[in-house]
């Protein structure tokens, strides 16, 4: 059950600050680092209209809307300013970089609009279920948005006046601001790179808490922003004691951590955790060893270059109400698999499934977990990541899904609703990869050219199991080089249908094995839309409706 903070806060400070402008709209997000683009938005249900007001510093165009993306392509998009002649305000879509295009069907209302103190504030309406095909769906998904702005009214490239964010817009889970400043950082320390494309560097570390503290943000440091691909900190177990850094996977102890403690991919940013939930630190902890991995991603292959990213852990001692931690599953990622994607592939699905009877091998009993966000991670195959959720050996539901993937757009997402898995729960991890542009098969693999499924679960309360992958037992099947489509799906049938060998880990490196594994049918992802008149219904949320949508999404 979430707390009920959130719900307080919001409601005392209606009366003050950016929230106070109008109750109606309770959310709110800034869609910068530099806090130039703020979004407010509410609604009434899930079935009604959305209402946007969007402040931004500028006196020029500006430009908001949703993208499948998170660039131009496919992106549904408003654009509007006040002019010289007054307001203007349309409703477009974007086919690539290029100026957007009119809509045919303007679905989307202006309530108002106004420049004050250099701002530009716009207020507009729009139906959720919109059915319009220009328009693009709002869903209880994260959502990917858009933005750019002009400093005049001329509506023109915006050179880096841009950005994309993803928001679940209608599951949002809101989060107090917290003035503590205090972070741990785990550095690298000016290593410097070869000229490798593909480079993993790991450096092992103590944090040196001595008492228990909760993690409540993680910050990512980048210093080499177009080669650092991904980092990871992992929690060691208590056997790995040496502090160094020297190059990953080299076949040492140090291969032995994957406890994911933080987690941060290329196109993501600041992460905070939701108010009732922290990662522990320190404490009983306090003498293990860290490990920091960072993917290098060097495709010029440059040489000489120097690297000290990195992450700050944004740390209290005012412990909250639960432990979280991160659980990866997924397809296993070792390259030593005999598991080749084949080229010529529009469409090629695989799968990582985790059963969590498992888990009674090293825990029992399991107490009941809540995922409450996630990170997807593919490599530049990936199109779409699905994770599901069954129960009793039928789905529930999907767990987190990313119907538009995107390679440089990996956000730790929080879900915006909780997810409960018990145990015997089975978790599914679907990937598709486009390979039409590929001549040789892709290896499943750590370099950006082969790939990944998996998917960091963040959950609550923490329990030891860090790690619960599988693959299919390629010691059973056919070797194939040709790419025709027959044999594309004859090898995709292959393997999903092979025993898939499952794996459970914990912190202190102990496992339990199921060879006999199996995939199970996925459900359809879900598509609602329902033709409305958008202009027909006003979006005025009432007191009463505000506090029940805010107590919904506090308590569910």
């Amino acid at each position: 059950m979430h707390s009920l903070l959130p719900f307080l806060y919001l409601f005392s400070t209606w009366t003050k600050g950016t929230w106070a402008v109008d109750p109606t709209m309770p959310f709110m997000e800034y869609l910068d680092d530099d806090h130039m683009v703020c979004l407010m938005w509410g609604f009434d249900n899930p079935k009604g209209n959305i209402t946007f007001k969007l402040e931004v510093n500028t006196t020029g165009w500006v430009g908001f809307g949703f993208t499948p993306y998170g660039g131009m392509k496919g992106a549904d998009m408003v654009i509007g300013g006040v002019g010289p002649k007054g307001s203007y305000f349309t409703d477009r879509h974007a086919l690539g970089k290029f100026m957007p295009l009119v809509d045919d069907q303007q679905s989307y209302t202006l309530l108002s609009m106004n420049e004050k103190d250099g701002q530009t504030i716009l207020t507009f309406r729009r139906s959720i279920q919109s059915c319009d095909d220009e328009d693009f769906p709002i869903t209880a998904q994260p959502i990917k948005l858009i933005y750019a702005y002009g400093l005049t009214d001329e509506i023109k490239y915006h050179g880096g006046n841009r950005g994309t964010k993803e928001v679940n817009l209608l599951e949002y889970m809101p989060r107090m601001p917290s003035t503590n400043l205090n972070y741990l950082s785990a550095l690298m320390d000016n290593i410097t790179l070869p000229d490798d494309h593909t480079y993993y560097y790991c450096k092992y570390m103590k944090l040196n808490l001595t008492t228990k503290h909760h993690i409540y943000m993680i910050e990512p440091v980048i210093e080499q922003i177009d080669i650092v691909h991904h980092m990871l900190l992992y929690r060691c177990p208590s056997f790995v004691t040496e502090e160094n850094d020297r190059p990953c996977y080299m076949g040492d102890m140090g291969d032995t951590c994957f406890g994911v403690v933080a987690a941060w991919a290329v196109g993501g940013g600041v992460f905070e955790l939701p108010e009732n939930v922290g990662l522990p630190i320190g404490g009983a902890d306090s003498d293990l060893i860290y490990r920091l991995e960072i993917h290098y991603n060097n495709p010029r292959k440059e040489a000489g270059r120097t690297d000290s990213s990195g992450m700050r852990l944004h740390y209290t001692a005012q412990l909250r109400q639960y432990d979280a931690g991160i659980m990866t599953t997924g397809l296993s990622p070792l390259s030593s698999l005999i598991y080749k994607i084949p080229p010529k592939a529009p469409e090629f699905h695989t799968y990582g499934v985790c059963n969590t009877t498992l888990f009674s091998e090293i825990l029992n009993p399991m107490p009941e977990l809540q995922v409450f966000a996630v990170l997807l991670h593919t490599h530049l195959a990936g199109r779409k990541i699905r994770v599901s959720h069954y129960r009793n050996g039928t789905q529930t539901g999907f767990l987190a899904l990313d119907e538009h993937y995107d390679f440089g757009l990996q956000q730790t997402v929080n879900l915006g609703h909780i997810t409960t898995i018990k145990q015997g729960d089975e978790i599914a991890v679907e990937c598709t990869y486009n390979t039409a542009d590929r001549t040789n098969v892709t290896f499943m693999g750590l370099g950006s050219t082969e790939e990944m499924c998996l998917a960091f679960l963040y959950y609550y309360p923490a329990i030891s199991i860090t790690t619960c992958i599988s693959h299919p037992n390629t010691s059973m099947s056919e070797d194939s080089t040709t790419s025709d489509q027959e044999t594309i799906d004859e090898q995709e049938s292959l393997m999903k249908n092979l025993p898939q060998i499952q794996k459970a880990y914990d912190d202190a490196f102990k496992y339990s094995v199921n060879a006999n594994g199996t995939v199970r049918e996925m459900m359809k992802t879900p598509v609602t839309c329902e033709n409305s008149n958008v202009a027909s219904a006003s979006c005025k949320m009432t007191p009463a409706g505000i506090i029940l949508l805010l107590l919904y999404n506090a308590i569910m």
